[in-house]
């Protein structure tokens, strides 16, 4: 791939896999311009000094590592097993998943002590390895490029390493998910070396400013209702509001608005008791971006 040395800032993202369409509209939710990339490697981001480099996986951190690209956001997984020399800036809330032993169905493995001596096929060695060394645990790693589900049937390993997600695949061939080596998701890195007294560095932190608003935006909600002005107080303590809710008054009178910012996941188990305490005409709407 060729490069163009333009100044701008380099981020590399998953071409083609399961980070890609959450990493782009993470991208879009920050008011970039991404136009339609589809076999391209690199585009330049009009409305801002940003080119994005379109990667595999496991090649985006050998790339920060190295300043061919800024940053990157790819897998925790990946990072860890390419052990590669970059700073992890923030986790991004997508791309959730879990790297564990599967056993076969019959076993019973209550105690992580039970994986001594035992082999275990993986494509995660190093994760694994890691893992055993901060356990104290002797086991024989067996390094395995593909599906390594079926290592235990042919006799291979006695258990697997590997990402687990709905478990579907490890119940087609008669295994089960057991300890849980590393809980991953998408993570941002950043090349150790970017200059703090750069341009870059500055076009950095302002883009690492609109991830943070992004990400707190759509884990956000704004509610907003009406209630009753001798309810208020309960109402204030029903709400997990993020910061001091608003109370404004209303034409009606003892009626006053109160407007709050909340954790999306809470408004269900909120708004019976709203409508307890007295709260009517209640809405719930999305938050495009919140600058904390």
């Amino acid at each position: 791939m060729k490069i163009i040395n333009n100044g701008n800032l380099k981020l590399a993202v998953q071409k083609n896999g399961r980070l890609t369409e959450n990493s782009i509209q993470l991208l879009r939710n920050c008011n970039l311009d991404i136009e339609k990339f589809d076999d391209r490697l690199l585009i330049s981001i009009r409305n801002y000094q940003l080119d994005i480099l379109f990667l595999r996986d496991d090649d985006i951190p050998e790339y920060v590592q190295d300043g061919v690209a800024d940053l990157g956001i790819v897998g925790e997984d990946v990072v860890q097993e390419q052990n590669a020399n970059v700073k992890v800036v923030k986790k991004l809330d997508f791309g959730k998943c879990k790297l564990g032993i599967g056993i076969p169905e019959d076993v019973e493995l209550n105690d992580i002590r039970a994986l001594e001596n035992k082999r275990i096929a993986t494509s995660f060695p190093n994760i694994l390895n890691n893992f055993l060394i901060r356990n104290n645990i002797k086991a024989t790693i067996i390094t395995i490029s593909g599906s390594v589900e079926v290592a235990p049937s042919l006799g291979i390993a006695d258990y697997i390493c590997d990402l687990i997600s709905t478990g579907n695949t490890l119940k087609l061939n008669k295994l089960k998910s057991s300890i849980t080596v590393l809980d991953s998701e998408a993570v941002l890195i950043k090349n150790k070396n970017l200059i703090k007294s750069s341009d870059k560095y500055q076009s950095y932190l302002k883009l690492l400013g609109r991830i943070e608003s992004a990400l707190n935006a759509r884990n956000s909600k704004y509610l907003m209702m009406n209630v009753p002005q001798n309810s208020l107080s309960i109402i204030l303590k029903i709400i997990p509001s993020l910061k001091s809710p608003t109370v404004l008054s209303l034409a009606k009178e003892n009626e006053l608005a109160v407007h709050a910012v909340i954790p999306a996941e809470k408004f269900w188990e909120i708004v019976d008791d709203l409508k307890s305490a007295g709260a009517s005409g209640i809405l719930l709407l999305p938050i495009e971006n919140i600058v904390l």
